[in-house]
């Protein structure tokens, strides 16, 4: 597997990335792995695993894909333990989308299929403008 260098997007602090790190050590430290059996399990080099935790390399959306997987969570899960907003989720400025955002009894997956929705009708709808 060929693994490309991935940034955060801009604006992103480097305490995001080592919390991200930090919750995926936590995550395999729980489940008993150790760096060379996880990485193996994710499909990742042992070194660069280490980077990911040490929160010094951003994980590609490929890559937090394959560690979720070997952790048997969601990135979106692992992205919310992290404190961040999974990308492509970003709320715009939408008081639907908002509401949609702001409902705590909705999981990301929800808010997310909601969302794409709410967005095929209204891109759908006669005028094809998004009334705000």
């Amino acid at each position: 597997m060929r693994i490309l260098r991935a940034a955060y997007p801009d604006g992103m602090a480097a305490r995001t990335s080592a919390a991200l790190g930090e919750i995926i050590r936590r995550q395999r430290v729980l489940a008993e792995l150790s760096m060379r059996q996880f990485a193996d399990l994710a499909g990742i080099s042992n070194p660069y695993l280490s980077q990911i935790e040490r929160g010094l390399r951003a994980p590609s959306q490929q890559v937090l894909d394959a560690i979720a997987g070997a952790l048997s969570v969601t990135s979106d899960a692992l992205y919310e333990q992290a404190g961040m907003t999974p990308p492509g989720t970003e709320p715009e400025d939408n008081a639907v989308l908002d509401a949609i955002n702001a409902d705590p009894r909705l999981s990301s997956r929800q808010r997310k299929a909601l969302a794409e929705i709410y967005e095929s009708f209204v891109a759908s709808s006669p005028s094809g403008k998004r009334s705000q």
